[in-house]
């Protein structure tokens, strides 16, 4: 009696659940895995808010799968690898996202390759762009990327060198991590392309408190040109060292100086420091970034594209965001497999904020942006703005 008690309280517990509208079920999660505090705070800030903007549109659509809305599970990687290896697992095993978004360091993001792959889980880069991060021999793939992929870069950043600034002797300062050493390759490579070769490859660490040595040596081997890759900190102190050896060369940047307190910390030097970026809130914009300006406007008081801090990083994560919702939707399912399959055969076509994407990945190409959507932009006034 007992035993037939239980059942049927059982069958009438299902019953409930199946006929309670969706709104009511569990929401689908989805995490942020990023530097969120320290030198990179600001950069890690403005991809949870292209995130969350995002967020905020599909759930005020009705969310996803019959009404299940959106959360954002938030951890910091703080740069840091090893951490970053233990936040995917926590994500993933813990709070059973479907989805990661991630995040600024490659040298992170490398070492969280195979977590997504053991667990199954679809991971979305928004910043990092070491090359063999998508690129990465595994099949399937669980790694797609709505930001930039170091070679493109450095296909881009060389033909801005040597076409527009008509520079033919490049010095290459680049910082001592895995993401130094995918640009040392791109940049090498795509230089090589044109028959140039690099007249000095200087290397230096995070946390270094001065450049001025390796700026000498470039500078005595005649370069007419720094290609740079670095992020905020240590590409503040290379600005500085450039004033204090008193050397009058262009620098040419990859996108890490965008984020951070790169304008901060160098004032008035920042100015004419030109680097890659794949979206400017400044100039006409279309419906989704006048819609994201706003969001901005009313969310987090920002008052001005100028007022955007690290526009990339909220631009990739926004469109990046969505095209997830999309293959959810397309998968009907937020188990992680689906999610993955559907994103490489994603039907619905989405006008994004970067551009339309249109069948954006595939089972061989993880990279949803090119060097033909990407821009040249430059420090002015402690403002990021498009080179003229």
């Amino acid at each position: 009696m007992k035993r037939g008690w239980f059942t049927l309280l059982a069958i009438v517990g299902v019953a409930a659940l199946a006929g309670a509208p969706a709104a009511q079920q569990a929401p689908i999660k989805v995490g942020l895995a990023a530097a969120v505090s320290g030198g990179s705070a600001a950069s890690g800030e403005a991809i949870k808010r292209g995130l969350s903007i995002a967020i905020d549109e599909v759930n005020a659509r009705g969310g996803l799968l019959g009404g299940r809305k959106l959360e954002l599970v938030v951890r910091d990687d703080e740069g840091n690898p090893q951490k970053g290896v233990t936040i995917a697992r926590e994500l993933v095993e813990r709070e059973k996202v479907a989805a990661v978004f991630g995040g600024l360091h490659t040298t992170v993001a490398l070492a969280q390759v195979p977590v997504w792959h053991e667990l199954a889980t679809p991971y979305v880069g928004t910043w990092a762009a070491g090359t063999n991060i998508t690129r990465n021999g595994k099949k399937p793939n669980f790694v797609f990327r709505v930001s930039a992929n170091d070679d493109e870069v450095d296909k881009f950043l060389v033909r801005y060198a040597a076409e527009q600034l008509k520079r033919g002797k490049p010095g290459l300062l680049l910082e001592n991590t895995a993401w130094g050493q995918s640009n040392e390759a791109g940049l090498t490579k795509w230089f090589g392309e044109r028959g140039v070769k690099a007249v000095g490859i200087e290397k230096f660490n995070w946390n270094d408190p001065d450049m001025s040595p390796q700026l000498l040596r470039l500078k005595q081997g005649g370069a007419d040109v720094v290609m740079l890759v670095a992020n905020a900190p240590e590409g503040a102190q290379v600005v500085k060292s450039k004033a204090k050896v008193g050397w009058e060369v262009p620098i040419v940047s990859h996108w890490g100086i965008s984020g951070g307190r790169f304008a901060e910390l160098t004032g008035e030097l920042s100015e004419g420091v030109v680097f890659v970026q794949t979206y400017s809130f400044f100039g006409r914009q279309n419906a989704r970034g006048e819609a994201v300006l706003k969001a901005l406007r009313d969310k987090y008081g920002v008052k001005g594209p100028e007022d955007v801090t690290a526009p990339v990083g909220t631009a990739n994560a926004y469109d990046a965001l969505h095209l997830v919702a999309l293959a959810i939707e397309q998968a009907k399912s937020a188990e992680g497999a689906r999610v993955r399959d559907a994103l490489e055969e994603l039907k619905a076509e989405y006008a994004g904020l970067i551009k339309s994407y249109k069948r954006p990945f595939t089972s061989e190409q993880h990279d949803a942006l090119t060097e033909r959507d990407y821009i040249m932009v430059v420090w002015k006034g402690g403002k990021i703005v498009p080179v003229p």
